[in-house]
């Protein structure tokens, strides 16, 4: 069913009409009520002869200059019948004002309930116009309602606010896509030269045929690990959909495992301290994160080098940790390290997508873990996750937590 525009403005309207007649009806009701108790048969003479009260007693007063006699009490008696007369004749004039004066109130209620309204109203009005104002193309522009603190201006910063997310996942999402059409086209860029070569050679030997087929493969893998990754980036900002309780220890020896003919080929030195370390998630969603941290700590990695990681649990979370040698980070380049595609000296081009952290990032925040990331003085880097840990009170150690997040901002 279509509703009527300004319904908002009519409901008020009707309330704050239906509110001031409902008083003024209440009003003349007590009034009404007041001069009904008030005796009708009440004959009240004042002077200095006797006379005669409601209950036909003597009473000290008179008419002056008149002596009472046998008859004063059929006077008073016709008094009191004209009293009663007298006082339903001004109950039914009261009566009769009384329903002219309500509807007269009706029309002024009505009008004053309006122009209420629409004063009521004209904040909200100004509020919609701005916000329909905005749209994908002008999401910088703020209400910034002025004001006392009241719920108006409570809302008018919660859509503020509202609208400064809104505007950082657009730009999040522009420069990830962005990011990611590039990443995307220089495989694709040079699947297309080796074909182009492959065609264009007409000396090709089955020889240079196989090796162009191997280098085709290999871009073909890259691309695969790339919109894998695209893939299990996506999955991880919809959030958990399944939850269970697992361990830290054997996703981390599974992850070791898997990566060990590349830490092997590297000559890497590996020391690995794994501990229980209980949480509550997702298993497969947890098991890509160790192997996001792991594959980082070992592809980014010098020849010889050495890999640290841990397990175990320490202040109510159960922690992850990873540390690595290799080149020289920056401080203030450990943030970056967790957009993607924006690692500094991280690219494609060795087969690997740059995307690790950002996923480990993703899956920590779903997870309702905090990462703490620092650059190693010697070369390499440092990261812990802390996941709310399945057995204590999550309340242990959020300062602790709530340190770490400060300090790295990744929270």
């Amino acid at each position: 069913m279509h509703l009527p525009s300004r319904r908002a403005g009519v409901r008020l309207t009707l309330l704050y009409g239906a509110l001031l007649v409902a008083s003024g009806a209440v009003l003349l009701a007590l009034t009404y009520l007041l001069v009904l108790r008030f005796p009708a048969d009440r004959v009240l003479v004042d002077g200095a002869g006797a006379g005669t009260d409601a209950s036909g007693g003597r009473s000290g007063g008179g008419l002056p200059g008149v002596r009472p006699t046998a008859r004063s009490g059929d006077v008073f008696a016709l008094l009191q019948e004209q009293a009663v007369r007298q006082h339903a004749d001004q109950l039914r004039q009261l009566l009769v004002q009384s329903g002219v004066a309500l509807a007269a109130m009706l029309v002024v209620s009505a009008l004053l309930g309006r122009l209420v309204a629409r004063r009521v109203l004209r904040p909200l009005r100004a509020m919609t116009g701005t916000v329909r104002h905005i749209s994908a193309h002008t999401l910088h522009e703020r209400l910034a309602v002025a004001g006392p603190a009241d719920e108006l201006k409570e809302l008018a910063d919660t859509v503020d606010g509202l609208l400064g997310r809104l505007e950082g996942a657009l730009d999040s999402h522009r420069r990830f896509v962005a990011d990611a059409a590039h990443a995307l086209r220089a495989p694709l860029t040079l699947e297309r030269t080796v074909l182009r070569e492959t065609l264009v050679d007409r000396d090709a030997t089955a020889e240079t045929f196989r090796a162009n087929s191997e280098r085709l493969l290999e871009i073909s893998e890259r691309q695969a690990r790339l919109l894998e990754s695209l893939l299990a980036l996506a999955g991880s900002h919809r959030g958990l959909v399944h939850r269970e309780e697992l361990d830290l220890a054997p996703l981390t020896e599974s992850a070791l495992h898997v990566a060990r003919p590349d830490s092997e080929r590297l000559g890497l030195k590996v020391a690995a301290a794994v501990g229980p370390a209980p949480v509550t998630g997702d298993p497969a969603l947890v098991q890509r994160l160790a192997s996001c941290l792991v594959d980082n700590a070992v592809g980014h990695n010098l020849p010889g080098g050495r890999v640290e990681i841990s397990t175990a649990v320490r202040d109510g979370y159960a922690v992850l940790s990873v540390a690595n040698t290799g080149d020289r980070v920056a401080p203030e380049q450990v943030d970056r390290l967790f957009e993607p595609f924006r690692s500094p000296g991280r690219t494609a081009a060795d087969g690997r997508p740059g995307l690790g952290l950002t996923i480990v990032h993703a899956i920590a925040l779903a997870h309702d873990a905090v990462i703490s990331a620092r650059a190693r003085p010697d070369g390499g880097l440092a990261v812990e996750v802390a996941f709310p840990a399945r057995t204590g009170d999550p309340r242990e150690g959020a300062e602790n937590i709530g340190q770490l997040d400060k300090r790295t901002g990744l929270r």
